[in-house]
């Protein structure tokens, strides 16, 4: 392998991705996917569909889930900086509800794979950041699920950009209307 190094998180299945970069004077190179490393590493999915999205500061995007087409995803961030989350929602796991979150940037060019049946979100803490995702199925606009962002009951421990407040943060009317984990399990 050693093309990638591969960090397992508290939550069984997360996995956080970080590749080798090869650098010189004229700048760097690296290889943010390889099916054949990728499956040595234990990941072994066929990818459909590449998503790319763009946010400013304070913008905070989740906590999404598709219900009946769940999507193993690989995401990270090609300019800036996010603090990623992932919430297990695999029924009968023993980290049901908990959550794990990483901070990827451009700098740091780590990858984070999040399962099926994990609920997903970021918030940008750089003044924007471009955000990159493959996914196992594609998106079903019909099928789209989530758990409200500031669920006490989960309790993501999201980091604030600098200079902001929680009023301050940038989310959408969607995002905002989610119930809690509560009404998601009954």
């Amino acid at each position: 392998m050693g093309k990638i190094t591969v960090e397992t998180c508290e939550i069984e299945g997360l996995k956080v991705i970080t590749p080798t970069v090869f650098g010189d004077e004229r700048g760097y190179f690296m290889e943010t996917y390889n099916y054949n490393d990728f499956k040595e590493a234990g990941i072994d999915q066929v990818f459909v569909q590449d998503n790319q999205s763009m946010s400013k500061k304070g913008v905070l995007r989740g906590l999404h889930f598709q219900k009946e087409f769940p999507q193993d995803k690989l995401v990270r961030v090609v300019r800036g900086e996010v603090f990623d989350v992932a919430v297990d929602l695999r029924p009968g796991s023993e980290t049901f509800g908990k959550w794990f979150g990483v901070v990827l940037s451009d700098e740091n060019k780590k990858q984070f794979f999040i399962p099926k049946n994990f609920a997903h979100g970021f918030i940008v803490l750089s003044d924007v950041a471009e955000f990159c995702y493959k996914c196992t199925d594609f998106y079903h606009p019909n099928d789209e699920g989530g758990l409200l962002w500031s669920d006490p009951d989960i309790g993501v421990e999201w980091p604030l950009p600098e200079g902001m407040t929680k009023e301050d943060l940038i989310i959408s009317d969607k995002d905002h209307k989610w119930s809690g984990i509560a009404e998601y399990v009954k």
